[in-house]
């Protein structure tokens, strides 16, 4: 059953904050229990890369945005501080969504140019973490006076559908997520982002770009080990909600560059042959020695590519810009 808070004045700010749920924690805990059955007791292994993101793996993966080795947090954050302000007058929004919102600190570039415009009214996070978001709302609202937070906890793959659609709206997915979609499921994902979206409003999609294998392989290989640590979280993450009882160090990170598929592929390989019991599941599971647990792929894109999959959803790519290195790409794309 769903579920909606009111709106609550902010003290002298009056700033309205209210968080629609869409996503509760039985229905997670059922996703898991449904993949897990698939993804670890047939071949090969495979795991959505949604359940790296406990409390845990989301502070490992702030932390790993701070490293040297992984340059597409940098490059973003590097073009909207130079563009930010084009992207807010071209889109002409005054509500701001943002999929998968995480901690919004990229996002306050874009707040802080909707804002200058005149027009800002409200802002949309959406993601996953309830607790979560209702800190991040909190913290936005007395952040921006006057601004009007609407929270919306739910998955991105599932519950699009609930967006709030009153306003010119601009829809922000950042980070360069959407290379986590595979081509058909990315294909769906951005039918079912056009279908959302009304006459004039907007998409603005952060894409990693193809370049140097050494240097995309660094990226996710990281020499102090961040990555491999946030990569065998989910085990921790199997054990705790299945009762499982994965042996986290008989496992092994590794994410080669998958040339054929154009993609980085996390992978967990077992250094041993193992058996994992799954009690919540009734099941075990067998690990052969150098077998593989794919965790995540991470997509790598070409510009025309980008242009392409967004037309084929009925998109029209209006603006797109790039760091000055060419690493990440942000495109702006309409419904027209």
């Amino acid at each position: 059953m769903n579920g909606m808070d009111a709106p609550q004045a902010d003290g002298p700010c009056r700033s309205l904050v209210s968080v629609e749920v869409h996503l509760h924690p039985d229905e997670a805990r059922h996703a898991l229990h449904a993949e897990a059955l698939t993804g670890l007791c047939h071949r090969p292994k495979e795991l959505s890369p949604k359940w790296l993101y406990d409390e845990r793996g989301s502070q490992l993966f702030d932390d790993i945005t701070r490293l040297p080795e992984y340059y597409p947090t940098r490059r973003e954050r590097e073009i909207l501080l130079e563009h930010a302000h084009e992207v807010a007058r071209l889109s002409g929004a005054d509500t701001l969504i943002e999929l998968g919102s995480g901690t919004s600190e990229k996002t306050r570039l874009l707040l802080g140019a909707l804002r200058r415009t005149g027009r800002l009214r409200r802002f949309i996070p959406f993601d996953v973490s309830e607790h979560f978001l209702r800190r991040a709302a909190a913290t936005l609202a007395r952040d921006y006076p006057g601004l009007r937070v609407h929270a919306v906890v739910g998955d991105f793959e599932r519950h699009l559908a609930y967006l709030p659609r009153e306003g010119r709206r601009l829809v922000a997915f950042l980070g360069g997520t959407i290379g986590n979609f595979k081509p058909a499921a990315r294909a769906r994902f951005f039918q079912e982002v056009a279908h959302s979206l009304a006459p004039g409003d907007g998409l603005l999609l952060g894409t990693d770009l193809i370049k140097d294998r050494s240097r995309l392989f660094a990226a996710y290989n990281d020499s102090a080990g961040v990555t491999a640590e946030f990569n065998r979280n989910v085990l921790h993450v199997l054990n705790r909600e299945l009762g499982a009882n994965f042996d986290v160090n008989a496992f092994a990170h590794l994410a080669p560059f998958d040339e054929e598929q154009g993609w980085i592929e996390m992978r967990l390989i077992s250094q041993r042959p193992q058996w994992v019991h799954l009690p919540a599941l009734r099941r075990s599971a067998h690990f052969d020695a150098g077998e593989v647990l794919r965790t995540e792929v991470s997509c790598k894109f070409r510009p025309q590519q980008v242009e392409s999959e967004l037309f084929a959803a009925g998109l029209h790519l209006a603006a797109g810009w790039t760091d000055r290195a060419r690493d990440f790409a942000l495109s702006l794309a309409f419904k027209p």
